[in-house]
């Protein structure tokens, strides 16, 4: 049944509150609601948070978005981890009633005694209805403020407008800002927020295949190349680390098949000394819970981790739910796969496209017997130190499977995130969002006009941002997007500032640092010699001696993102306008609660001095999105989503070069991408 006040289409949620939304800690998102009543009676609405000890925190009130439209929002942090609750209250106001009426009536001379005695009645009804503090403003203080003030109501001695004015005076108002009268009062049902630790929301990814790393080849051609190892692919951490980088993803280290092994280039027949897939996993050597030999052992992984550690980088490996045929689990559980009606296990396939060399799990024949493995493998590398797996493929999975896996490690391992790699329908990548992934790739590759970028991120920004947290790879050993094919290293600096600054967490694989884009044909987006079927050795002593590549670049970008705090959130993106179609604009605000001077300092507590006193931090990002030519715009500024006056001016500070500028609405801007693609300003406030 319909509430009293009714609350319709409460945000966030997730299927009406039957999965949580997401947040992290120490996150700040909007909790918004349509908030209604009958006739033309003043409302309002509020939102209280219940951390995970079940303790509610104070109402924070409402306010309505947009005039007219009866949506009214506020926002609201987290600031621990755990499963958190929120309800709206809606009621009826009727001192906000009473004023508006009075403030009409007063002056007019109508019932002028009669409006003042109510609004007496309705203030000493508020004194009394104050009962525990919610942190900003101490009861007795304000109880004394609302008994005065109706006593002056009451005092026919006095003019009946310096009565009013008493009534609609600063320090009144932000006492019924803490202790509302409220009649009528209506609560929405409980929502769940899981609260995640801040990875799961913002940090930087690098992918690297440790077999390239360290592989030895004989000049003559009569011994097959030696692969590179884990220890060898250590030495590579500390570049990883100086380029900013937070995460280091290695494909599948595990034992590879030779039957129908992969050749160079994805040819149907390897030559000696090719070292196959990574994901077409399993030999005799062992399955998902070995090591390949030619890597080395478990002590040498967990001498990876730890050195990883020593660079503060988490390890993230893959999760490939697939096997080679030469894979232990296809002679011990070949009911875990498919038989086709000639006997033979069935291969992968996405016609046209052939994946010989790997069988898919059935799941339909010993959905327990799969669970377990699989559960036992993903507990054994935790074990050696994981806490981020990279799943391949999760949409050729069951969801209920997915669902059911991740919430048995967060059960015990709450810090333990999983990433969906699913290029597939929205609503299969939404689903997976929904019952259990932490972030999700997406199709930002793809996303490439002003238009499309505008769309999509306020999309991913948007509702989405309740349920699906976007990780922005600019690349993959998969994905080489025609635009950097044809752009040269500028488009390579685009997509990476691009990357970065819109999406708390993005990534690179190995080698967009050197540019390589150089596709397998005309028209394919696959990398000519893919390190998928091949080693890929790569001089990175020689690339940086000699200034080739990127690497400066987006050891800025990664500076830029780690000090600055409105890059590690998403939902606070914002797009601005700019008059030319190949310049996009956009910026992250946070912070500037407010100033204490527009509360009563009798009234206002430490807490919310502190509060009020939190600096903002803002970025402005503005990117020529053609890597060929110059380009040159107005650009238009929302300045209340910079936290500013429409009026105001501030210092922007570019970040990449130091250079300072003056802006405030309306601003030229001229990008010529061989000098600069972008600019990342920071924003300090002209001081008035």
């Amino acid at each position: 049944m319909i509430g009293r006040i009714p609350i319709l289409d409460v945000e966030p949620t997730v299927e009406c509150g039957r999965r949580t939304a997401k947040a992290v800690n120490g996150e700040t998102f909007q909790v918004s609601a349509t908030v209604i009543r009958e006739g033309h009676g003043v409302l309002g609405a509020g939102v209280v948070l219940r951390d995970p000890s079940g303790r509610p925190g104070p109402l924070v009130r409402m306010r309505e978005l947009v005039p007219g439209t009866d949506r009214f929002g506020a926002d609201v942090t987290v600031t621990s981890e755990g499963t958190w609750y929120f309800h709206v209250e809606s009621w009826a106001d009727p001192i906000a009633q009473w004023a508006h009426d009075a403030g009409i009536k007063i002056p007019l001379g109508q019932d002028v005694e009669l409006m003042l005695t109510e609004g007496a009645q309705l203030f000493e009804r508020a004194a009394r209805s104050i009962r525990q503090p919610p942190g900003a403003v101490r009861p007795a203080a304000a109880r004394t403020a609302l008994s005065a003030l109706a006593k002056k109501l009451r005092d026919r001695g006095l003019p009946p407008w310096d009565r009013l004015a008493a009534a609609q005076a600063p320090p009144i108002a932000a006492i019924l800002e803490a202790y509302p009268l409220r009649d009528l009062v209506t609560r929405s049902a409980r929502m769940p927020v899981l609260v995640e630790r801040l990875r799961a929301l913002f940090g930087s990814w690098y992918e690297f295949f440790p077999r390239s790393e360290g592989v030895q080849f004989d000049p003559t051609g009569r011994r097959e190349p030696t692969s590179g190892t884990l220890r060898t692919a250590a030495r590579r951490l500390e570049a990883i680390a100086d380029m900013g980088f937070d995460v280091v993803y290695l494909p599948p280290v595990h034992p590879i098949g030779t039957t129908f092994r992969k050749g160079r280039n994805n040819t149907l027949e390897a030559r000696p000394g090719d070292p196959g897939v990574p994901w077409a996993i399993g030999s005799a050597e062992g399955g998902h819970d070995a090591i390949h030999p030619d890597l080395g052992t478990f002590a040498d992984f967990d001498a990876f981790v730890a050195r990883a550690r020593e660079f503060d980088l988490e390890v993230a490996i893959d999760l490939a739910l697939n096997a080679s045929p030469d894979h232990p689990w296809v002679k011990e559980h070949p009911e875990w796969f498919t038989t086709r009606a000639d006997g033979s296990i069935a291969y992968a396939e996405n016609p046209p496209k052939k994946y010989q060399d790997i069988y898919n799990f059935n799941f339909d024949n010993d959905p327990e017997g799969i669970f377990f493995e699989v559960r036992r493998i993903v507990r054994l590398w935790m074990d050696h130190g994981v806490r981020i797996f990279r799943v391949d493929n999760p949409h050729t999975k069951p969801f209920r499977f997915w669902e059911r896996l991740l919430a048995d490690i967060r059960a015990t391992d709450p810090d333990v995130l999983f990433l969906a790699e699913a290029f597939t329908r929205p609503a299969i990548m939404a689903t997976l969002a929904k019952v259990g992934f932490h972030q999700s790739y997406t199709y930002f590759t793809w996303r490439n006009t002003k238009e499309e970028l505008t769309e999509y991120l306020s999309e991913l920004s948007g509702p989405a941002a309740a349920y699906m947290r976007p990780n922005f790879f600019a690349n993959t050993p998969d994905i080489l997007h025609e635009y950097l094919q044809q752009g040269g290293p500028t488009a390579f600096k685009i997509r990476a500032v691009l990357a970065s600054m819109l999406s708390p967490t993005w990534g690179i694989y190995s080698g967009y640092e050197l540019c390589e884009n150089t596709p397998l044909r005309p028209g394919s987006e696959e990398y000519l010699d893919s390190e998928k079927y091949q080693y890929r050795p790569r001089d990175w002593d020689a690339a940086a001696r000699d200034g080739l590549g990127i690497a400066p670049f987006i050891s800025d970008l990664n500076r830029i993102r780690k000090s600055h705090l409105a890059l590690h959130w998403l939902r606070n993106l914002r797009f601005h306008h700019a008059d030319q179609p190949e310049l996009i604009c956009f910026s992250k605000h946070v912070g500037g609660g407010g100033t204490i001077s527009e509360r009563s300092s009798v009234l206002a507590t430490p807490q919310a001095e502190e509060k009020d006193g939190t600096a903002a931090d803002t970025v402005l990002v503005v990117v020529n999105l053609d890597p060929h030519q110059a380009r040159e715009a107005t650009v238009w500024l929302d300045m209340p989503a910079l936290g500013m006056d429409w009026h105001e001016g501030f210092t922007a500070t570019d970040e990449l070069t130091g250079e300072i500028f003056t802006w405030g609405q309306a601003n030229y801007v001229r990008l010529d991408p061989a000098v600069r693609p972008a600019h990342i300003f920071t924003i300090t406030r002209d001081q008035a």
